[in-house]
């Protein structure tokens, strides 16, 4: 008999190439992998709830398993991982789940939030973790492009190519927070669902409004799909933390 566990997961984006398995074995679902099988002694697939790119962070990031009922308690897999796993990634909750559940298919929606620095020096310690911008920014119409994000739309603009064409473009965007706490800002997007590099491309989409290099009506026309405005601009990786799926 096989028993599914849902795991929660946290990692350090800056030390793996990303969520999804590669060739070269240095991703977050390698490394998982690598460690069930060192404990279980067979191979056991880890199915995310979706793809980040290398350099993204993750805070709560969820994943499932199937293993056999009777080798360990949730417990004694979570100590069993994280005594296997580096520092930069760590499994946060372990727990039995009904079959039905699944990671991916699952899921209602993300929250994803992304960090920048706006201040002329940037302290080591947000080194790797935020996008580091040295010019000029308007708060308040940083405030106002964001909100025009908020509600469901054809995010076909927003999207990169991943070697194949999506099929539905269309997602919802239930809110998008603005914060600011001295140099250090927040963009947090809650949604049902995001499209490849779709919240990297909306935060260069909002950086270019708030430093006047695009205006809040080509951001909308962009959005409604009127026309392609050319330029795109795909923030960074580093500022971008995946901070919970909903289920």
């Amino acid at each position: 008999m096989l028993q599914r566990l849902k795991l929660i997961v946290s990692y350090d984006g800056a030390h793996f190439a990303g969520w999804q398995s590669q060739k070269h074995g240095n991703t977050v679902q390698d490394c998982l992998e690598r460690v069930f099988r060192q404990v279980a002694g067979i191979a056991i697939r880890v199915h995310g709830a979706g793809r980040t790119d290398a350099g993204v962070h993750a805070l709560a990031q969820c994943a499932h398993v199937d293993i056999e009922w009777n080798r360990l308690t949730p417990p004694q897999w979570l100590a069993a991982l994280n005594a296997g796993l580096p520092p930069q990634l760590r499994v946060l909750r372990c727990e039995r789940v009904s079959n039905d559940f699944h990671a991916r298919f699952s899921a209602t929606g993300k929250v994803y939030q992304y960090q920048i620095w706006g201040g002329a020096i940037l302290p080591p310690l947000h080194y790797g973790r935020v996008w580091h911008i040295h010019r000029p920014f308007d708060f308040k119409i940083l405030e106002t492009a964001a909100a025009k994000f908020i509600g469901r739309h054809d995010f076909a603009r927003f999207a990169a190519n991943r070697g194949h064409a999506e099929h539905d473009t269309v997602r919802n965007i239930r809110s998008v927070a603005v914060s600011r706490s001295g140099s250090l800002w927040k963009l947090q997007f809650d949604g049902d669902g995001f499209l490849y590099k779709m919240v990297r491309l909306m935060v260069g989409a909002l950086t270019d409004c708030a430093s006047g290099r695009l205006t809040i009506d080509q951001l909308v026309a962009r959005i409604e799909c009127q026309r392609n405005l050319g330029r795109r601009l795909a923030a960074p990786p580093q500022g971008l933390y995946l901070v919970r799926v909903r289920y």
